[in-house]
């Protein structure tokens, strides 16, 4: 079994800044990538931010410039940063891992999400 625990989130101003981290752990052989994907009001959740296990990066055009994705020195935790937030950028975050686990199974793991407020 695999648990993603998030953290960060919460309250900002506009132009202001958050921090969200999200730590993987259980049956865990390889992490291939992690990510950050938010809830559009619409469609299905879409892609903020992701890291693949050999640094490769990708940002949704509305967040480029803005967030940015990495690695934390902690196993198996990855952390965004967003600044220069916007009030669109309110709405709840999602942390996702493409995880490979002791017994070679590959499967996509989804967080519980984390509320995001952007507002004066």
């Amino acid at each position: 079994q695999v648990r993603l625990a998030e953290s960060g989130g919460g309250l900002a101003q506009p132009g202001g800044s958050l921090r969200l981290s999200c730590a993987a752990s259980g049956n865990i052989r390889i992490i291939l990538a992690m990510g950050w994907y938010r809830r559009v009001p619409g469609k299905e959740r879409e892609l903020v931010a992701r890291i693949t296990l050999n640094g490769v990066i990708d940002y949704a055009d509305s967040v480029k410039g803005r967030f940015t994705v990495s690695w934390d020195d902690a196993p198996y935790t990855m952390n965004l940063e967003m600044n220069e937030l916007k009030p669109e950028d309110t709405t709840v975050y999602y942390c996702q891992a493409r995880i490979q686990n002791r017994g070679n199974s590959l499967d996509d793991y989804w967080g519980h999400g984390t509320q995001v407020t952007v507002s004066s």
